[in-house]
């Protein structure tokens, strides 16, 4: 539907704050210091880790973790493709109304030709099927990014690799994205038709490359987004940390990740409204060959201001509504999985 590497961020960032690694000096939780050279061996029964080296029945001595001490496991890639993949389900269905609101703005005849608010969920089917591979595409292709960039790399560079896994994310996950848009955003303004109908048209008499149009406006559209956002949410946060006097909680994270994505939504918003034009027009038309920067000339010589900025609201309501949701969503999918 949207940008996830917002939701993806926000998710990984709760993570973290619910799995903080253990401290190695000083206060509860230090590691043992290795005992000196002769040193008479002590009883770990009391360590600060919770091993045991008493007996059990039948004299072999075991060591024990204390389960109530052992520190939470961080969540695993197929775990966190599982939870993302449900969560990125979750938003799309739930928000499909704006998304359906916004496209029928955006496109050349106008909102009530489109359909107004008929058939609000036309075309849903298209976002159900592709929407957990989609998600689980991105998150697999952020998190190896990431975790790829991370080895050697500075505190310093954090965001920036977090932008650039995003960014990858998003152009693996367009793959899946783009012929479930394709075909959602056809059926939203057109209402009357199925799904699979409108599926069979666009392959018959366009292709695969049909279904693929569109491709390079939608990865144009992200790559901005992502790049507006993730100092703006880093920022927001960093503000509020220094203002209360600790790091934020992950609702307070959550907050700033949604004003963050509203923002950036809103200033990317002739880029997504340009993918839509592309990715409606007709066969043959001058959108059809997929030109952004004649997409967004087009749509200035003939509405203006306003026409660039076509469905702002309804697409600033879902990004930072979905923020929220698939937050709570991945966070509650996670613990179910556990």
């Amino acid at each position: 539907m949207e940008p996830r590497e917002s939701w993806a961020a926000l998710a990984v960032s709760a993570r973290a704050r619910a799995c903080p690694l253990p401290r190695r000096r000083g206060g509860l939780g230090r590691w043992p210091r290795r005992p000196e050279a002769g040193a008479a061996p002590r009883d770990l029964g009391s360590s600060p880790l919770g091993f045991s080296s008493r007996p059990r029945a039948g004299g072999v001595r075991v060591g024990t973790l204390a389960a109530a001490r052992r520190p939470p496991a961080f969540p695993g890639p197929g775990r966190r493709c599982q939870a993302g993949g449900v969560a990125g389900v979750c938003v799309d269905l739930i928000l499909f109304p704006l998304d359906t609101v916004k496209t029928r703005l955006q496109s050349p005849q106008g909102f009530r030709k489109a359909g107004g608010f008929h058939g609000i969920y036309a075309g849903v089917p298209s976002a159900a099927i592709g929407s957990f591979p989609n998600a689980a595409a991105f998150f697999i292709t952020y998190e190896n990014v990431k975790s790829v960039l991370h080895h050697g790399s500075t505190s310093y560079l954090t965001p920036a690799t977090h932008m650039v896994a995003a960014s990858l994310g998003e152009v693996v996950a367009c793959l899946i994205r783009v012929p479930s848009e394709v075909v959602k955003q056809r059926a939203q303004v057109s209402p009357s038709s199925s799904t699979l109908r409108i599926l069979s048209h666009t392959l018959y008499h366009e292709g695969i490359q049909g279904l693929y149009r569109g491709y390079k406006s939608t990865v144009l559209r992200e790559i901005p987004f992502s790049l507006v956002q993730f100092p703006l949410w880093e920022s927001l946060k960093d503000l509020w940390s220094w203002k209360q006097g600790h790091v934020v909680d992950s609702w307070q994270s959550a907050v700033c990740g949604a004003f963050a994505g509203g923002f950036a939504a809103a200033v990317t918003t002739p880029l997504d409204v340009a993918k839509t034009r592309i990715m409606l027009a007709k066969a043959g038309s001058s959108n059809a060959s997929g030109n952004v920067l004649a997409a967004l000339g087009g749509i200035w010589r003939t509405q203006g201001l306003s026409g660039l900025f076509a469905g702002v609201v309804p697409r600033m309501a879902a990004i930072s509504l979905g923020g929220f949701i698939f937050l709570g969503t991945y966070e509650k999918t996670h613990q179910l999985l556990l």
